[in-house]
């Protein structure tokens, strides 16, 4: 009986408010729920962002491909759309498997020419590129893949489809010219101050002699290396440098 009326007691000294508390927290009223994730509109941005990665990937995956696959009727038939994409950033050969060794040393040197207000022509002395790229890589642990090869394998590529008359025939050989002359001016714009507006180059040509028995001596009156120099044309340029 006691128990009874203590359980009554505590029921009735319960108020207005806490009731209204208890009937508000019961498992009827939903519980408020919280957005989650990005917006509408910054979603479909990084999904579109997405989907434009893949397709870039996709895209230049297949036409590398094509590039190093053997000569089929595909790749024939959109070379100029393969080549514009692959030279010259992405081009793919096999010296890694294969390598070529360089049989000669070649300097090439550059030289600039501006034509003064009153008529006169200026021609610069000769600025040894190749020394500059051997400068850099000298006692440097990481060289850069640009100084190592740009320039080098620029000049191969202008061997390869210009030959020796420096006359392009293709459109290919038109941009390889333009690589070469643009590497050109810029290193000469970065190393020496003044302005120009026509850059030719010079390239020396040195074979490396074949190396000869171990041990034996050289004869004293060996035959000189021929040495072959080879001027290339002026070229005109953008004005570049600052006075």
């Amino acid at each position: 009986m006691l128990g009874d009326v203590e359980s009554a007691e505590v029921k009735e000294t319960e108020g207005p408010g806490e009731a209204l508390s208890a009937r508000s927290g019961s498992a009827d009223s939903p519980a408020p729920q919280s957005r989650s994730g990005p917006p509408g509109p910054l979603k479909a941005g990084v999904g579109a962002a997405v989907v434009l990665c893949l397709a870039t990937t996709l895209i230049h995956v297949l036409l590398v491909f094509l590039h190093v696959a053997p000569a089929n009727s595909v790749s024939q038939r959109y070379t100029p759309q393969i080549d514009a994409w692959v030279f010259p950033l992405f081009e793919q050969n096999w010296r890694l498997f294969a390598p070529d060794p360089e049989s000669v040393n070649r300097q090439i040197s550059a030289r600039t020419m501006r034509t003064a207000p009153d008529g006169t022509v200026q021609v610069s002395g000769w600025l040894d590129l190749t020394e500059v790229d051997a400068s850099a890589v000298e006692h440097n642990p990481f060289p850069s893949h640009t100084t190592q090869n740009m320039l080098r394998r620029a000049w191969s590529s202008y061997l390869e489809t210009l030959g020796g008359d420096d006359r392009p025939r293709s459109e290919r050989a038109l941009m390889i010219q333009t690589y070469l002359r643009n590497i050109a001016a810029d290193r000469v714009a970065a190393r020496r101050g003044g302005t120009f507006d026509a850059v030719q180059l010079r390239v020396v040509t040195l074979p490396i002699a074949a190396p000869g028995t171990a041990g034996a001596a050289r004869p004293a009156t060996a035959a000189p290396v021929p040495v072959d120099t080879r001027y290339l044309p002026w070229w005109k340029v953008a004005p570049r440098g600052t006075n």
